[in-house]
């Protein structure tokens, strides 16, 4: 496994519901990340990580406010089961003040056109085991959704004990969030 860093807001609220389905369908859950949305990954390697870098998030992530999110739909990629976030842009917005600032560290090492807010649920590149993760995992969620979330804080999180540990977190503006 390289070692690496990625920027994340956790998600304990969902816990309850995709524990089960990560810990047997998510790599990166058996390595110690939790239910989360990915804001950066990869972003730099944990031997980069200066105090300036922790520095710079610090201020860019107050100059951002916190917000609430709801996940209640369940969608697809072609090897991943996920949830959506609403609303998803805030999160767009948080990737893209960071990937801004370290333009060297593009969302997902610059694959994908788009940036897709999401919270994964299963991977797998088995598409009769994807039908049936999702067909599972609609009827474990059906009294549980929506799930509410109140987003304030945003995790560095890095592997490089070998296991994914939050390295530090970053507080958002408080003045939006709703009391």
């Amino acid at each position: 496994m390289p070692v690496e860093s990625a920027l994340v807001v956790l998600i304990p609220e969902a816990e309850s519901l995709v524990e089960i389905f990560r810990k047997r369908f998510d790599a990166s859950a058996a390595a110690g990340v939790p239910a989360h949305v990915t804001i950066l990954y990869p972003f730099k390697s944990p031997d980069e990580l200066t105090n300036d870098i922790t520095i710079t998030l610090r201020e860019l992530f107050l100059k951002l406010s916190g917000f609430t999110v709801s996940f209640f739909r369940i969608q697809r990629f072609p090897n991943a089961l996920y949830l959506m976030p609403d609303p998803a842009e805030p999160f767009r917005q948080l990737t893209e003040t960071i990937a801004k600032v370290f333009p060297d560290t593009p969302p997902y090492g610059g694959a994908f056109k788009e940036i897709i807010p999401h919270l994964t649920v299963a991977q797998t590149n088995d598409p009769q085991q994807m039908d049936k993760i999702t067909a599972d995992f609609h009827e474990a969620a059906k009294d549980k959704l929506p799930i509410h979330a109140g987003i304030d804080t945003v995790s560095l999180m890095d592997n490089s004990s070998g296991y994914w540990q939050i390295r530090v977190q970053f507080s958002l503006r408080p003045d939006k969030l709703p009391s």
